[in-house]
């Protein structure tokens, strides 16, 4: 790595791609209620100041607001509703001191109550709110229909809007892929996942931006089919809206209901990342697991030597015997993993491969196998929890191994025919095609069976870390089970006991991770985020590492915490799976991969972590990704004393040996050393140098820098 010698050429090369991201669109700051406008809810005038938060939700939540929320209730536009109920505005005490949160409700004479709790930081300029419905009355309401939670104009100076978007998971290289849409005037962008998982082809967080400086991070909570569009009105006018697609019921006496949840986090900044960085901090600050009053570290996972040979699959030819072997196999060489992960195939039946049974086809048994787990999986956890020392016999060094943590798979809302609970709880489940069953989350009593059951399990077997899967698209089973005027309300009630569900299984037990893993990747919302992260955030084609580059890079601009596997170790592949966390998929008895340089990159990971829970910066545009001739780079950066990585890879057909990048975030006037991972080499430089170009060089394809950037 060198600085460019022609750094006006180099900076202006690299300044026309940013110059494209950078005409970016909307208005963020101060919002002023204004009279309804194109059937929008409220409007939202951009001053270039940060917005005083308490003063925002005032303004447009207050007595005598149109809130910037709307629906329709029996065909009549919200806007006009609203205006004749009993309205209330309730401040509620703050969970902490940079919280400010307020209950608005509206009562309206048929018996219908609108509820919408509001939450604003101060400290990050961020408002969210959820929306709820409730029949106090004693007959059937009217309809309630074209439910959007956001619904609002944003005025900007006068520009042509963009919104810069992401792709969702659909196991491809590019899941996640970064996107970016112009708005001239008359023009709408709409996106919404497919089938009825939250991130199927689509993702619930963008960042609009009008005049450049100026920006509104977005984020919507809903794990069913969510739908946000936004709509350039003129030159000076964007409408976002967001909420559900199919809620049009009524609702029954006693009824009461949520919806989506928005997030709207305000910026302001040269760059667009500073907003990016800036939700990313929030969603570890206040929208993320917590223990111990700290956001979540997610852990270094090993796995169980990848799966079993055929006609074994996944794990379904585990024993005890064999697990506990391979736990005392991997410390033996002095790798110690902080989890280990027990996926699929570990419950009865699924090891009965004479009549074609697999860990697909017996989910609904969920119990740990008897003839291969006689005492359970209480055996693995113990062992795996045990923190005596143990010699490397390697080696006259005596190193001292902790005890790790325990993760088991379950699929538990597919049921599969003939599985036990199929055949005892019948009542409980919805057709969902073929021999597959969904398990109804909406009805309280099976929602409440399943909590206790699954809790028990977890429980009883010592397991730490629960991964819920998910391999049924369920919108058409929700929408074929609504019955005559309550279109939506299978799936209203099935996510609302998704949350319970999970919520149960955090309050029991205060130290559980819940890994979110939906056929890969595919239940990423803000609600979701809140109560787990995915550890498997894509079913692309596993240890393929350009894809994992593609996903980790797209990624990075919203959520820090994902991870996926690890299959190699050599450079190329690993440092493709580098993140905040990671699942070692090594075997140790795998040719050509020596167990010392698992524990090079097991300690190389264990270095660069936690800078994935700091600031990121894309080195390499937002164009397409995902070919094999190109160069993929990006910044990783810690302000609090000014340090970071660079991670660069030259794919296999790329025939340039050198790569211009420019990175952010420094101080121009202070002197950093740059040290290359690889072969020790430092060098010097100030850092207006390195933010106005830097040459990376790698003389061969297929490999990777990894490169530490400290200030002198």
């Amino acid at each position: 790595m060198y600085l460019c010698k022609t750094l006006h050429f180099a900076h202006r090369q690299s300044r026309i791609t940013m110059t494209q991201k950078l005409t970016l669109f909307l208005c963020a700051a101060v919002l002023l209620l204004c009279t309804r406008t194109a059937k929008a809810q409220g409007t939202s005038t951009q001053n270039g100041r940060p917005i005083q938060v308490e003063r925002w939700i005032t303004s447009h939540f207050g007595k005598g607001k149109t809130p910037p929320f709307s629906f329709e209730y029996g065909g009549q536009p919200s806007a006009t509703f609203l205006s004749k109920c009993r309205h209330s505005f309730t401040r509620l005490p703050n969970a902490e001191e940079s919280q400010v949160r307020y209950l608005v409700t509206y009562t309206d004479k048929t018996g219908l109550k609108v509820e919408c709790e509001v939450t604003g930081w101060t400290n990050f300029g961020a408002v969210e709110w959820v929306l709820r419905f409730e029949n106090t009355g004693s007959d059937v309401t009217p309809r309630i229909s074209q439910v959007q939670t956001a619904d609002i104009i944003f005025r900007h100076p006068a520009s042509t809007p963009v919104l810069y978007y992401a792709n969702g998971s659909n196991a491809t290289r590019a899941d996640f892929a970064p996107r970016e849409q112009t708005l001239p005037t008359g023009s709408t962008v709409t996106m919404e996942p497919q089938g009825g998982r939250s991130s199927d082809n689509a993702f619930p967080f963008f960042n609009i931006q009008t005049s450049e400086g100026e920006g509104v991070m977005v984020a919507v909570g809903w794990t069913g089919t969510w739908q946000s569009t936004a709509t350039s009105l003129d030159n000076q006018r964007l409408w976002l809206r967001a909420g559900l697609k199919h809620l049009d019921a009524g609702l029954l006496p006693g009824e009461r209901i949520r919806t989506a949840s928005v997030c709207l986090l305000f910026w302001q900044g040269n760059d667009r990342m500073t907003g990016h960085n800036r939700f990313r901090r929030f969603m570890l600050a206040h929208h993320s697991r917590h223990i111990d009053g700290q956001p979540v570290f997610y852990p270094m996972f090993g796995g169980f030597n990848w799966g079993d040979p055929a006609p074994c699959n996944e794990y379904t030819c585990m024993t005890t015997e064999y697990a506990i072997a391979l736990v005392q196999r991997t410390r033996m060489f002095g790798l110690n993993p902080e989890a280990f992960w027990l996926d699929a195939g570990w419950y009865s039946e699924a090891a009965d491969h004479a009549t074609g049974k697999n860990w697909y086809n017996t989910v609904g048994n969920w119990t740990p196998d008897p003839e291969r787990f006689p005492d359970g999986l209480k055996p693995i956890s113990d062992y795996i929890h045990r923190k005596p020392p143990l010699g490397n016999q390697r080696s006259t060094e005596v190193k001292v191994w902790r005890g790790s943590s325990f993760m088991v798979w379950f699929e538990p809302e597919r049921v599969y025919k003939g599985s036990l609970w199929e055949r005892e709880h019948p009542e409980w489940l919805l057709a969902a095609g073929g021999d597959n069953r969904l398990f109804n989350l909406g009805i309280p009593e099976a929602r409440q069976w399943l909590s206790h059951t699954i809790g028990d399990l977890l429980e009883e077997n010592g397991i730490d870390h629960y991964r819920q899967d998910f391999n049924i698209a369920p919108e058409s089973i929700w929408l074929s089970n609504d019955k005559e005027g309550r279109k939506g309300m299978t799936e209203v009630k099935y996510i609302m006991g998704l949350y319970d569900y999970w919520d149960y299984l955090l309050t029991r037990f205060p130290r559980l991770l819940i890994d979110n893993c939906a056929s890969g990747g595919r239940r990423i919302d803000y609600e979701t985020m809140l109560r787990s992260a995915p550890m498997w955030r894509t079913d692309y084609n596993y240890g393929e590492p350009v894809g994992y580059q593609c996903h980790t890079y797209g990624l990075e601009f919203y959520l820090p915490q994902h991870a996926t596997g690890s299959y190699h170790v050599n450079p190329f592949d690993s440092r493709s799976s580098l993140g905040s966390a990671v699942v070692f998929n090594w075997k140790l008895t795998q040719q050509g991969e020596a167990f010392t340089d698992m524990a090079r990159t097991m300690q190389e990971f264990q270095e660069v972590r936690s800078y994935f829970y700091e600031d990121f910066y894309p080195l390499s545009g937002t164009g397409d990704l995902t070919g094999d001739d190109i160069w993929l780079a990006y910044q990783l950066h810690r302000p609090s004393d000014d340090t970071g990585y660079i991670v660069a890879f030259r794919r296999a057909a790329c025939e340039a040996p050198t790569c211009e990048v420019r990175l952010s975030s420094l101080d121009p006037s202070a002197t950093y050393f740059i040290y290359n991972k690889d072969n020790g080499e430092t060098v010097e430089h100030t850092g207006r140098q390195l933010m106005e170009c830097v040459k990376l060089t790698l003389p061969q394809p297929r490999t990777s820098l990894l490169l530490k950037i400290e200030r002198k």
